[in-house]
């Protein structure tokens, strides 16, 4: 069963020892089977963008880690209320410090792959965000956050890497 309420406040937050909100996403990925199979992962590959709750902009799920959950189920819970996708977290991207866009601070998010397995038809926020299965080219040309433009070149990148490796030892 999926719970359909978003979590909300802040009492259960993490921060960094320096004060920063611990902030955790995921790029929501898949491969599209319509496509013929090429050696370009941009064709190939679909990611999962959501709008902002005001309605505007490009983004990738992503919220506060909270102390009762590990980073991975943080990963996924952000993925499930905000994009009404789950899947499999898989290993980390990286991690990034970035200034908010609303508050006048600095937070540490960390980002994972998610490879999408569901796709629910309700979720908490569908009704306030927006969510749209793009291109990797659409996700780098809209997505204004540059620690989420460079999560997203370590995602493909490790991606053309295992593809190319399943490739070649397959010859």
């Amino acid at each position: 069963m999926v719970s359909l309420v978003s979590r909300q406040g802040r009492q259960l937050q993490r921060y960094s020892r320096t004060g920063s909100r611990l902030v955790v996403g995921c790029i929501p990925y898949k491969f599209n089977i319509d496509k013929p199979c090429s050696d370009d992962l941009d064709q190939a590959m679909e990611v999962l963008v959501i709008s902002s709750q005001k309605g505007y902009g490009m983004m990738f799920p992503k919220g506060g880690w909270e102390i009762d959950e590990t980073i991975k189920q943080a990963a996924s819970r952000e993925a499930l209320e905000e994009a009404g996708v789950q899947g499999n977290v898989e290993r980390r991207l990286g991690r990034w410090r970035y200034k908010s866009k609303t508050h006048d601070a600095f937070y540490e998010g960390v980002m994972f792959p998610l490879n999408v397995t569901e796709v629910l038809m309700n979720w908490p926020e569908m009704d306030v965000r927006r969510r749209r299965w793009v291109t990797v080219a659409e996700a780098r040309e809209g997505c204004e956050q540059l620690w989420m433009k460079e999560a997203l070149e370590r995602l493909v990148r490790r991606l053309a890497n295992c593809t190319r490796n399943i490739t070649t030892s397959m010859a």
